[in-house]
């Protein structure tokens, strides 16, 4: 493990000691597994931007071409670009 010291607003500090508590964990704990998440999300970003530089028009539109041309089945019909589900 490695100790890192970071300064927080009190009103931050508070918020997250308050929210810690109610998890049932520590403050460190806390901020541990919050940063993690923050990680993953970064990655996640990067990994989709990545790939999706990789795509290709031609082969979405064959994608797409595959896909039948139905109605929607009852309940997925959308209203104004919105699901009326």
């Amino acid at each position: 493990m490695t100790a890192l010291t970071v300064r927080l607003p009190e009103s931050l500090h508070s918020s997250i000691k308050e929210l810690a508590r109610k998890e049932g964990i520590s403050v460190n704990q806390f901020i541990a597994s919050a940063a993690g998440e923050k990680m993953a999300v970064l990655q996640t970003i990067a990994y989709l931007r990545t790939e999706a530089a990789q795509g290709k028009r031609a082969d979405f539109e064959q994608f797409l071409a595959a896909v039948p041309d139905v109605e929607p089945e009852p309940g997925d019909a959308l209203r104004n670009g919105k699901n009326t589900a």
